[in-house]
């Protein structure tokens, strides 16, 4: 299944994209709600957050986050 483009804030504050979103999680995305929910591959629900089509879109909201890929870790930074 592919997952709609577009970026969330996880709750680090950090921005990620939906297409690589790290974690393992599984991203459910519902562009028309402006949602992304991540869930565990057992599918607990892990974070929910508010779905951006474009950086852009969050500035504009102003969210001011960090784009961080799929590789940095979910967690707080003193627990990795």
């Amino acid at each position: 299944m592919a997952v709609a483009p577009g970026f969330f804030v996880d709750w680090n504050g950090n921005a990620r994209r939906t297409e690589d979103a790290g974690g393992d999680f599984v991203v459910d995305v519902d562009t028309a709600a402006r949602y992304v929910a991540l869930y565990t591959r057992n599918g607990t629900l892990m974070h929910e957050a508010t779905y951006y089509k474009t950086l852009e879109d969050m500035e504009k909201k102003g969210i001011k986050a960090p784009l961080v890929d799929g590789a940095t870790p979910w967690g707080m930074k003193n627990e990795w």
